[in-house]
């Protein structure tokens, strides 16, 4: 994608603003996630009682810093108010792993969505096939092309909000996808990874980039 080196314009003469601390939760939910786009998809997996395997997409989720590495991703309740299986399997052991998502991926990724009954593995019912955990018990979906073995630090509620961290242990990735590993230089388009869009099963893929340089000060006084 070429960027143009026309200035932007900033005068845009008509913009509609939406309070909300007023709106219901479902405007406020249609709003948000029209705009924060494309949001990246956690397909994480944990472990339920008598060890099955729980798999369940969030995109409400993000990667909150490096030093550690934390992910942060929100799993809602269920209609009836009870914690989705996610949250109740971390709350008990702690540890989950992110699996991220190919495009060849997300029709599997799309099926777990389904609202299973609690307890009910979603990666034994659909047959989707796993591979063993290296810094975790929890394993991890065989054909993401990158996963991330976590342990959760902290759980925050902000009303109906359930906000988890994860510090992440390890990560697993497609080795076609490893540029370097001793410079640990990752080929990110050749993951083909999908996001999350506004709207219902709206998705966008991320192959489509661009790169932009980051200008020091020094060389943004040379250019003025």
């Amino acid at each position: 994608m070429s960027q143009s080196s026309t200035p932007p314009d900033f005068t845009s003469p008509d913009f509609t603003h939406f309070d909300l601390t007023v709106l219901p939760a479902a405007a406020c939910y249609k709003l948000v996630t029209g705009v924060v786009v494309p949001r990246p998809i956690a397909w994480v997996s944990t472990l339920g009682e008598g060890g099955h395997v729980n798999l369940a997409p969030y995109s409400f989720f993000g990667l909150m810093g490096s030093d550690p590495p934390v992910v942060a991703f929100a799993p809602g309740d269920r209609a009836d108010g009870v914690p989705k299986d996610t949250a109740l399997n971390i709350g008990a052991g702690g540890e989950f792993t992110v699996n991220l998502v190919s495009a060849e991926l997300a029709a599997t990724m799309n099926a777990t969505a389904t609202d299973f009954p609690h307890g009910v593995g979603e990666a034994q019912t659909l047959n989707v096939p796993l591979a063993d955990g290296v810094k975790v018990r929890v394993p991890r979906v065989a054909a993401s092309p990158a996963a991330l073995e976590c342990r959760e630090v902290q759980t925050i509620l902000i009303g109906r909000t359930r906000i988890i961290l994860g510090v992440v242990l390890g990560v697993t990735l497609r080795s076609d996808a490893v540029q370097d590993a001793e410079r640990h230089h990752v080929d990110t388009n050749s993951l083909d990874l999908i996001g999350r869009m506004g709207g219902r099963g709206s998705y966008a893929r991320t192959r489509e980039t661009f790169v932009l340089e980051r200008v020091s000060y020094s060389e943004w006084e040379k250019r003025r």
